[in-house]
């Protein structure tokens, strides 16, 4: 293909990924299951290339931005609270789920090496980051169950990478020793650590001395890759550099940035996380076509691997219920023994936890990295599309009625201190306080009368409106109602005295801007 045919292709595929999440809004739909069918149908249209995708490139591309991006906005506090929850189900559930996934391929298929077993088991073990986040930002979760499941969707990826580099080596080598695995594991795991806490640190001090409000935002969306190069360059785990430099950049951003670079740069961050989403699922539905005409068609497919693909399929499911209400049940037994523990979830909770376990990118990404004559190559292509192609549309199209279902709420100990209109009304009396301080001069004359009774005001109703949100609901909606009305009232005399010529291009964008803020200060309430 020539170079331009590239570049309309992909504007093509952006058109496409704004049709289809239109479609999926319009539908009632998850975006990730119209995104994926759309590219599956899209792959097979006369005329258009067959998809192939270069894994270590696909991985490098999206996977960690889109890491960064959880990292970041994640929770660090609840995250540490129930960091033993969230080990289990990243390392734990992932190791059991593989090697229960190799003994049932290897039922299968007595024929296939134990080591190609488990290779397999590695590549569709850990759910994916990217089908998580796209559909648990849809709908709402208990904070413990949500901050689980980001938490292992930010750290399965790394053993599921190791795991699977352990197996090929296996079947490469004809050797395994479980010591060496563990040491290697855990030389890593610190070392990715190490790499993503030394690039936290550096993007921490960069921004502090940058002082350009673009330059501050194009550090912080390179941060990701190079935690992830650096991380892969020193041979540690790029996820786990990734992820805590995404942490420490979460951590420091509320103090480094200022209120036009944090509005400004997650906005961008925001877009480009969206394409990057939308583009992953895209992708993954287009490889459907270089999948099939590599193992000679849809009728090989379907006589000889869909019967084991929807067998390794319900065998992820399975482990997964099994870990998870096995794990509840010993934290039930540590409750009757009197042992300190975390509280149980309960059976609504663990079957919404254990029915989350999509995959995607990285499941379809490692096995087009699978070395081409390694045993049963073929077969690991088509399941893990199958795992990603099932998980996706049964799981992703059914968890939020499971949710709905199951009727879900904080408990007393999981909800915070205090609520948002608590907190809201801590921060107007310090604020209050602080312009009491400074509005008189050093005789004791008032210097700013009207903003000193602005704060006060504003805190007395804060503090009025705590704990009261239902009683003042209608009248809170009328009054940002009224407020939205007067900023469109204004924008449109804003843009008659435009185009009447009374004011110039600079003065409409300083004015619209401050209509802008406004309106999105207004809407922030309201809701």
């Amino acid at each position: 293909m020539h170079p331009m045919q590239y570049f309309e292709l992909l504007v093509a595929m952006l058109l496409a990924i704004i049709a289809l999440h239109y479609a999926a809004h319009r539908l009632g739909l998850p975006p990730a299951v119209a995104l994926l069918s759309g590219g599956a149908l899209l792959a097979f249209l006369p005329g258009l290339p067959v998809i192939s995708l270069d894994p270590e490139l696909v991985l490098v591309i999206f996977l960690p931005p889109l890491l960064m991006d959880g990292a970041w906005f994640i929770a660090l506090g609840h995250m540490k609270r129930h960091m033993l929850g969230i080990v289990s189900l990243a390392v734990g559930a992932v190791i059991f789920t593989t090697l229960l996934v190799a003994v049932v391929v290897h039922l299968l298929m007595p024929s296939l090496p134990w080591a190609a077993c488990a290779a397999l088991g590695a590549i569709v073990s850990p759910p994916d980051a990217v089908s998580a986040r796209a559909v648990l930002q849809r709908v709402k979760l208990p904070r413990r169950l949500s901050i689980l499941l980001e938490g292992e969707s930010l750290l399965n990826d790394a053993t599921g990478l190791v795991l699977f580099r352990f197996a090929i080596a296996a079947g490469v080598t004809g050797s395994f020793s479980a010591v060496d695995a563990l040491g290697s594991f855990l030389a890593l795991l610190v070392g990715g650590l190490l790499v993503g806490a030394a690039i936290g640190a550096a993007w921490v001090l960069l921004v502090r001395r940058l002082g350009d409000e673009y330059l501050m935002i194009a550090s912080s969306m390179l941060a990701p890759w190079s935690a992830y190069l650096l991380g892969e360059t020193f041979h540690v785990s790029g996820v786990i550099a990734t992820v805590t430099t995404g942490l420490i950049c979460g951590w420091y951003q509320h103090v480094v940035f200022s209120a036009a670079v944090r509005m400004r740069g997650t906005s961008f961050w925001a877009v480009m996380i969206f394409l990057m989403e939308a583009t992953v699922f895209m992708l993954i539905g287009s490889s459907l076509r270089g999948v099939v005409e590599r193992v000679g068609g849809f009728g090989v497919v379907l006589d000889d691997m869909a019967v084991p693909v929807l067998v390794i399929l319900l065998a992820l499911i399975v482990a997964r219920f099994a870990w998870v209400f096995g794990s509840d049940a010993l934290l039930r037994l540590f409750c009757a023994m009197g042992l300190p523990h975390r509280a149980p979830l309960g059976a609504a909770r663990s079957a919404v936890l254990s029915w989350a376990g999509m995959r995607g990118v990285v499941t379809l990404a490692v096995a087009l990295s699978v070395p081409q004559d390694f045993p049963g190559r073929d077969f690991m292509l088509v399941a893990a599309f199958g795992v990603i192609l099932g998980t996706v549309l049964l799981q992703g199209t059914t968890l939020g009625l499971l949710i709905r279902w199951a009727g879900l709420s904080d408990t007393e100990h999981e909800r915070p201190r205090l609520s948002m209109s608590e907190a809201e009304a801590a921060m107007a009396k310090a604020q209050a306080v602080r312009v009491e301080a400074l509005a008189y001069d050093a005789d004791g004359t008032l210097l700013h009368p009207q903003l000193l009774t602005r704060y006060q005001r504003r805190a007395e109703i804060s503090a009025d409106y705590a704990g009261q949100e239902e009683h003042y609901a209608d009248r809170l909606h009328a009054h940002f109602d009224l407020v939205l009305e007067a900023i469109a009232a204004g924008r449109a005399e804003l843009l008659r005295l435009h185009r009447a010529g009374d004011i110039d291009e600079h003065v409409l964008q300083e004015l619209e801007r401050d209509l802008d803020l406004e309106e999105l200060s207004a809407w922030s309430a309201k809701a």
